[in-house]
């Protein structure tokens, strides 16, 4: 274990003397709980929740988040909407600057995705920008990044260019994917200048990260507290006991099985709100069993009980699902599976035709892998899915957990995958943020999933604007439900614990809480 500090980021240190020169001085600390240790800190190769909420505090994009979670300008003061939504123009902020004091113009955010479609980089998450002009020819090598639909009109005006009208892109800008990069950044982001509200001062790998206010920051007099400090806990349990210890003001989570406990003793701290995201279980379709059997796949979902999921094993507010797309979307009904309509007892009696139909429960004894992250929360999930799947077909499964980073490249590899734990929550409110995830080019299609009818009809809807595309949505949702690529079991709510003492968090659907917004109430002396 070693310890990041201001050695390798000098910037951090004259910007603090001159925080304290001009007195900005804070007093209060937060002290937040961040899930588990951060995949990658680079823009272009976070992919992990934990990562993103972090870069979102010492970077910003065009546009951002307020404290309800809803789209605000960011680095951008206005845009315009023009060609019929094929194009928008925005105008930074004469106040943008970057932690070291250089202004951050429209060629930061150029370079910063040119750089992200480069082939030595080919960023995780750049198939998000596919609404771009030219973007998926680039991805495809069939255009330079030169072409990518991004211009720098004047140091101040950029212009982004789309292929087609998509309303959602402006909540894609609040994405780190879309972030600027500063023009001396290098591979290492953590040495590079930033533009959001807070620095990382301090980091100590499996530990903590510690962030300072950003006096560069355009609204740095708005930032209420004096440091935040996050501390990455995988497991929620231990979270839990460490807010109870008094060393954490905010929870990432609540440990499953601790809802009754905590709504009775922790009231006024418990808060619990609709999140748009959906978990589930995801199907290797190179497996030579799970990629060719739609009745195997159909069967170990039917064979689940996400009643008994949602109420016992994770009891935290969690609602069953049977659709991908997770309900709370304007002008969208999710396409449920049909099979969702039946009992329980009809469901497993289904299970079971359909699984001797498949012709896997022959082998003498029929076993798969389940592999998942390390969580508390997960592997009470595989226990439970793993016992209902023998109870109910005699399938034994084995059991595979897996540290973070590690688990995330051997899913992304599809290699030695069967069964693993997967899920999304919506970088946009919008289905497409969950149906793009299936489709074949796209780098996060973990599940290699690959089907013509439902990438036309992917492709049609994004030609279409209004209730038609969303009925087109629905039907592709209905081809993937269809074929069942994955195992939807329940649909995310957002859990937190929160020292009532803290202002400034706010529960909305995107379970987004940039600290920028966070505040103490003193205690009384």
């Amino acid at each position: 274990m070693y310890q990041y500090t201001s050695r390798v980021s000098a910037y951090i240190l004259v910007a603090l003397a001159l925080a304290m020169a001009s007195q900005c001085l804070f007093a209060a600390e937060v002290r937040r709980g961040l899930g588990p240790e951060p995949d990658s800190l680079h823009i272009h190769q976070a992919q992990g929740l934990a990562a993103i909420n972090l870069l979102r505090d010492i970077r910003e994009g065009l546009v951002t988040f307020d404290e309800q979670g809803e789209l605000v300008p960011g680095q951008a003061a206005s845009w315009q909407e023009l060609d019929g939504g094929r194009r928008y123009r925005f105008q930074l902020r004469p106040d943008a600057r970057w932690s070291n004091g250089d202004p951050v113009t429209s060629e930061d955010f150029v370079r910063a995705w040119r750089r992200a479609f480069t082939p030595e980089m080919t960023a995780a998450t750049a198939g998000m920008l596919k609404d771009i002009q030219n973007a998926e020819e680039i991805l495809r090598g069939e255009k330079g990044v030169e072409t990518l639909g991004i211009v720098a009109v004047e140091p101040a005006v950029l212009d982004i260019v789309l292929d087609e009208p998509a309303p959602w892109v402006l909540e894609i800008l609040a994405h780190p994917v879309s972030f600027p990069l500063h023009a001396v950044a290098g591979d290492d982001p953590l040495k590079s200048p930033v533009n959001g509200a807070f620095m990382i001062t301090d980091w100590t790998p499996r530990a903590s990260i510690k962030l300072a206010p950003n006096p560069a920051f355009h609204a740095a007099d708005s930032v209420e507290v004096g440091s935040i400090e996050y501390f990455p806990i995988e497991d929620a349990a231990s979270e839990l006991s460490r807010y109870r210890a008094g060393e954490l003001d905010i929870t990432e989570t609540i440990p499953p099985g601790r809802f009754a406990w905590l709504e009775e003793n922790l009231a006024a701290d418990l808060r619990v709100y609709p999140y748009l995201g959906t978990f589930w279980l995801g199907f290797n379709f190179h497996h030579p069993d799970l990629g060719f059997s739609n009745e195997l796949r159909t069967a170990l979902s039917l064979a689940i009980n996400r009643e008994i999921l949602v109420k016992t094993v994770l009891g935290a507010g969690e609602v069953a699902g049977w659709s991908i797309v997770p309900p709370g979307i304007n002008g969208y009904q999710p396409s449920v599976m049909a099979q969702s309509l039946m009992s329980q007892e009809e469901r497993e009696a289904e299970a079971v035709r359909l699984f001797k139909l498949s012709g896997f429960g022959r082998h003498e004894s029929p076993l798969l892998e389940l592999r998942y992250n390390t969580s508390g929360i997960h592997r009470r999930i595989a226990v439970a899915v793993a016992a209902m799947w023998k109870q109910v077909l005699g399938v034994n499964t084995q059991l595979v957990n897996e540290e973070w980073k590690v688990f995330v490249n051997n899913r992304r590899l599809g290699v030695i995958t069967e069964v693993f734990r997967g899920g999304w929550i919506a970088d946009y409110a919008d289905p497409s943020s969950f149906l793009d995830l299936f489709i074949s080019e796209n780098n996060l299609n973990n599940t290699f999933y690959q089907d013509a009818d439902f990438e036309l009809l992917m492709k049609s809807a994004a030609l279409t604007t209004g209730g038609a595309r969303m009925n087109l949505l629905q039907q592709a949702e209905a081809e993937l439900m269809k074929d069942m690529p994955v195992i939807p079991l329940y649909y995310y709510v957002s859990r937190h614990l929160v020292r009532p003492r803290i202002t400034g968090f706010t529960g909305n659907v995107r379970d987004i809480h940039l600290s920028r917004y966070l505040g103490v109430i003193p205690e009384n002396p």
